[in-house]
């Protein structure tokens, strides 16, 4: 994980304010989703992407480590199709 030297204050309602650069670098336009994670004591902020991270699907989605993956990509993953060697 990258340190980036950025301290920020949680305000009375619970809000956190990225700062641009981070935005800019992760390409978080104004009202993007990010997705909230808890790693030991860390609080992990990631970009949502809610598709398929093979195929770009959006239908019929589940999560494996983490990620999302669709149904059609995973059964071509269980029979080992499209496997390297």
């Amino acid at each position: 994980m990258n340190y980036t030297g950025y301290v920020r204050q949680i305000d009375s309602v619970g809000r956190l304010v990225l700062p641009m650069d981070i935005r800019v670098k992760l390409d978080l336009q104004n009202k993007a989703f990010v997705e909230f994670f808890i790693d030991g004591d860390a609080i992990v902020l990631r970009k949502y992407h809610p598709a398929c991270i093979f195929c770009d699907n959006a239908e019929d989605l589940t999560q494996f480590g983490g990620k999302s993956i669709c149904k059609k990509c995973a059964e071509k993953i269980a029979s080992g199709e499209g496997s390297e060697g």
